[in-house]
């Protein structure tokens, strides 16, 4: 696999989340803001869109599986850390890097529901366009991407490429030896 053409700049991104911060706060004054990423792909867009926010903000993590080591999700979701703050008549904002299945999402807002927040919203940073099984309600997104695999700020391939400023398609082949996207 090697790293493919660039789909979205770094600029475009934080032009984007910018946007999407002035909505959030906007929408959340005088409201308890609770942001929780979905690890580990979404550690940068919310390091980002949180500093994007003109509100005081609390973060939590949670990480799930999904993948694996595949390419494509496996549908078999589990939770491998968990909240550490209570969410129980806190406003929520769940911030994702990528919605494909929505499996994934489904079964987290199933998951914090239960535990009564005041409201519980979905923002990403990436939408696959054709790829939901299940719809999924979000409220603030970035961009909506064809169905390719996609790597860099924040997601990966193998573990890889998380570091990558921008978003770029994974495609078959070899990595060129100086690590550039070719058409970049």
């Amino acid at each position: 696999m090697r790293i493919g053409r660039v789909l979205i700049s770094a600029e475009q991104i934080q032009a984007r989340l910018a946007e999407m911060g002035a909505q959030i706060t906007a929408d959340y004054r005088g409201k308890d803001l609770l942001l929780v990423a979905v690890l580990k792909g979404a550690f940068m867009v919310m390091a980002d869109l949180s500093r994007h926010i003109a509100l005081p903000v609390d973060l939590d993590f949670m990480a799930v599986s999904s993948y694996g080591e595949a390419t494509r999700t496996s549908g078999v979701v589990r939770i491998l850390k968990d909240l550490d703050r209570e969410i129980s008549g806190r406003h929520v904002l769940i911030v994702e890097d990528i919605v494909d299945s929505g499996l994934t999402l489904q079964y987290l807002r199933r998951n914090l529901e239960v535990r009564r927040p005041a409201s519980l919203e979905i923002a990403t940073l990436l939408s696959k366009s054709g790829l939901q099984v299940v719809p999924v309600s979000v409220r603030y997104m970035g961009f909506e991407i064809p169905p390719d695999f996609v790597i860099g700020y924040g997601l990966d391939y193998l573990g890889q490429y998380r570091n990558l400023p921008y978003v770029a398609v994974m495609e078959e082949g070899e990595e060129p030896a100086e690590g550039t996207p070719s058409g970049a």
